[in-house]
């Protein structure tokens, strides 16, 4: 019995499915790890893979960059928790109110759930207005209003619409189709009590789902032009698409932002804000009452700050893109052998085990059985991706060369053998 086994026999006595989180429940036994660097994870049982999940997109640097390590532990000999201010705290948010185009004011809190959870409670105090807009299969994290046909480990296991949220706290949300103006035109036409529509401007968690040209845009113009506020929700595409997050990259400036991941630098952090005029509702403003222990805490934002400073610095995203794109390149003839694709968007990537979708639904007619069994068995030959067919695969700046060639090499061999 491996050290891994071993250790999950003990946790599922102790967690529900032995983890912490859904998707980690991978069969028959998730590997455990004990150490990782650049781009690689190892596990207790002294198996070394190369990473392509990157604890599901923040660690846009590789584990345990230097710079970051250095500015963490520089924090920690200075204590790690203060409950006050610090100065951080505005140098950082000076940073990202330059980067962003939708985020004149900002608020520090401690997930991305916390922060859309946040962002649509401060949508409904400064609307006046009760109904939300999502779009079918996203993922706005494990809070009540956003688990209706949520996408991430709701869709791998199942379960779109989680038990124990009593129906009158969905009763207000709304869901269209992604990529599907016309949809969300006809919903705000005929209701007029919605205060906002959150949307992830690339969708990240029901396989990647990239928007059609000019989606976005008409998005903007429709929620405008029927008082809707529109959230973008970056906390996967924040800093992975540009340093300016999606906004920039399509050139949509949305009402309200939440941030998290990369954000971080590793560590858990959630970040919303906007116009200056909406977030002035946020107490000790205004009426809508958020708060947190946690929040703004040193050490975060000493991790976040100095990946973003780096970032910024640095402008590795072509690089990455490039790096991203010869994946792609390199497994599409296996994967078209099979009638299967695969899809990208700057340091992201997802491989479709079907056709390439265009909305939930569609993903939905993935066969996410034979991704596992890929999964598998690249795992096996040291590769490792997002244990599931909804999640996104990640690229970092440690990823070289002879780890992308590697990869492409063990990818056809693996497709070869389903």
């Amino acid at each position: 019995m491996t050290k891994s086994e071993e250790l999950y026999r003990k946790a599922v006595e102790l967690m529900p499915a032995g983890v912490s989180s859904p998707v980690r429940a991978i069969k028959p036994y998730p590997f455990y790890t004990e150490r990782a660097k650049g781009c690689r994870i190892y596990d207790v049982d002294g198996n070394e893979y190369i990473d392509y999940c990157l604890a599901y997109g923040p660690l846009i640097l590789g584990h345990a960059h230097e710079e970051v390590k250095r500015a963490i532990l520089e924090q920690v000999e200075k204590g790690w928790l203060y409950g006050t201010p610090v100065e951080l705290e505005v140098r950082f948010a000076e940073l990202i109110t330059e980067l962003y185009p939708g985020i004149e004011m900002l608020r520090f809190v401690n997930t991305g759930s916390e922060a859309t959870m946040a962002a649509i409670r401060l949508a409904r105090g400064y609307t006046g207005k009760n109904g939300i807009v999502k779009v079918e299969g996203s993922f706005h994290g494990a809070h009540d209003a956003v688990l209706v046909k949520a996408g991430s480990g709701a869709t791998t296991h199942g379960v779109p619409n989680s038990a124990g949220v009593p129906q009158e706290f969905v009763k207000h949300t709304y869901q269209v189709p992604y990529n599907d103006v016309e949809s969300l035109a006809n919903l705000l036409e005929k209701n007029d009590d919605i205060a906002a529509m959150i949307l992830e401007p690339v969708m990240g968690n029901s396989s990647l789902i990239l928007p059609e040209e000019n989606y976005l845009r008409e998005v903007r113009k429709v929620t405008s032009e029927n008082d809707v506020l529109l959230i973008f929700d970056e906390v996967i595409t924040g800093f992975r698409l540009s340093e300016g997050g999606a906004q920039k990259y399509y050139g949509v400036k949305p009402d309200l932002t939440t941030l998290g991941k990369i954000a971080g630098g590793g560590l858990p952090v959630g970040i919303y804000g906007g116009r200056k005029e909406i977030m002035e509702m946020i107490s000790p403003l205004g009426p809508v009452y958020q708060a947190g222990t946690f929040s703004g805490n040193p050490l975060t934002l000493t991790a976040g700050y100095t990946t973003v400073r780096y970032l910024v610095d640095n402008k590795p995203y072509r690089e990455l893109e490039e790096k991203t794109r010869a994946i792609v390149e390199g497994i599409q003839p296996e994967l078209e052998k099979l009638g299967y694709s695969a899809g990208h968007i700057a340091s992201m990537f997802c491989i479709y085990f079907g056709e390439t979708p265009e909305n939930y639904s569609q993903a939905l007619k993935l066969d996410a059985s034979k991704f596992l069994q890929f999964f598998s068995e690249m795992l096996k030959d040291g590769v490792f991706l997002p244990p599931s067919q909804y999640e996104t695969c990640f690229v970092s700046v440690a990823h070289g060369d002879e780890d992308i060639e590697r990869t492409v090499e063990v990818a056809r061999a693996c497709l070869r053998k389903l």
